[in-house]
């Protein structure tokens, strides 16, 4: 049996070098846990970035991926089926929202929402009207359009020439926003929370300014919620959460994937008919896009998501863990900050960030870096009480631990 340093070395040598190796080798999980090949068992406060939502190997996921696949895995496109209907139901029953586009991830969500927003402004505003307002430490992906949109590319020179006509306002900052926008304006796209910005919310009020200033100018607003959304922040889409005296804010178009299919690559564009109906037959597609299988999957992922008391317990335990954290940072003093919502939870510590996510890797618990140097919980949502008292004392002991 080939050992966990053979097959990281073997693994470095013929993958593209896009991440730097962990120095472990993961096997299989189970639950809120992980296990390596050495079978060494984590807590997974990772969970695949917000994307393990149900934990893994969930008994439903599972019951649905076998089901599925001995049935029909794919077909073209242009074919309906009662798991995409099923799948597309789901969404547009429970939010804002007429019409639905699947595809494969986040990224292709983003592209699909920058190509629907682009042709609605062609259609509905002027020929000229393309250019896109986004906010500095955003990250929308890593194809062009979404790559274009995303603050890190001005330290990605090699990559251009970017999208044109593309404005990097504050965050949180509506007046930014304001001094940005033109005739030309076609959509605005924002992050109810900054992923890997560091895990910082918007403010209710900026995004309502955003909503107001979208009316007001003919522009669309587009939510990215790919690690937001999909219950992360307690509610089932990202921007149900955020309301001014009890309105909620609502976008025009909206990015989610991750969380949306446990674990099971699928993502989706999902508009208010006057801006989805821009996308017409032959403007744009996707062969993997809804297939059967991806879309099963994420019918019972929402199913799940959606049960009776699922997302209050996403919320008991969302307080539970930032009231801990708190305690922690008061009796500790190596806790600077403490940012989120829901359970997508930031933290900021006196310790580097690299040295800090491998002491507590060591002492069985995963977690994530966001932006430079934010420590990133992203649990599976169903992760219970006990196991998030188990994360806490971990955190705690580790963060004793280090000097």
């Amino acid at each position: 049996m080939t050992n966990a340093n053979d097959i990281i070395k073997q693994s470095e040598e013929i993958l593209v070098n896009t991440y730097n190796s962990q120095p472990v080798v993961m096997d299989h999980g189970q639950g809120s846990y992980a296990y390596d090949s050495e079978g060494k068992k984590y807590l997974d406060f990772a969970a695949g970035i917000a994307v393990a939502s149900l934990g893994h190997a969930h008994p439903k996921m599972l019951e649905t991926i076998n089901k599925q696949a001995a049935r029909m895995m794919t077909c073209q496109a242009s074919y309906a089926t009662a798991e995409k209907l099923e799948a597309a139901q789901i969404i547009v029953d429970n939010s804002c929202f007429d019409l639905v586009y699947f595809a494969n991830s986040g990224t292709e969500a983003v592209e699909a929402a920058l190509k629907c927003a682009r042709k609605w402004a062609y259609e509905n505003k002027s020929k000229s009207a393309n250019e896109i307002i986004t906010f500095k430490n955003a990250f929308h992906g890593r194809t062009y359009g979404s790559a274009s949109i995303t603050d890190k590319r001005r330290t990605q020179a090699f990559f251009e020439p970017y999208l044109d006509g593309v404005h990097f306002a504050e965050f949180n900052d509506s007046a930014s926003v304001n001094s940005l926008i033109n005739d030309n304006t076609a959509a605005i796209i924002v992050e109810p929370v900054q992923g890997e910005g560091g895990l910082e919310p918007a403010n209710a009020f900026f995004l309502a300014e955003l909503r107001k200033l979208c009316d007001k100018n003919n522009i669309c607003l587009i939510f990215d919620e790919i690690q937001a959304g999909m219950g992360r922040l307690g509610t089932f889409f990202a921007y149900q959460a955020f309301n001014i005296d009890g309105t909620i804010i609502e976008p025009d178009i909206a990015c989610i994937a991750k969380g949306m299919g446990g674990g099971f690559p699928v993502g989706a564009m999902v508009a208010k008919k006057p801006y989805g109906a821009a996308i017409t037959v032959g403007t744009h597609g996707t062969t993997y896009g809804g297939n059967p299988l991806a879309c099963a999957v994420a019918a019972t992922v929402m199913g799940e998501i959606l049960s009776d008391g699922f997302l209050d317990h996403v919320n008991k335990v969302s307080s539970y863990l930032v009231d801990g954290l708190q305690k922690i940072q008061a009796a500790s003093g190596k806790i600077t900050d403490i940012r989120g919502k829901g359970l997508m939870i930031g933290i900021d510590t006196i310790f580097d960030i690299k040295e800090l996510l491998r002491a507590l890797q060591d002492n069985g618990l995963m977690a994530t870096q966001a932006g430079k140097a934010t420590l990133r919980l992203t649990p599976p949502l169903n992760v219970t009480m006990e196991d998030a008292q188990q994360a806490l004392i971990t955190i705690n002991k580790t963060l004793n631990e280090m000097k």
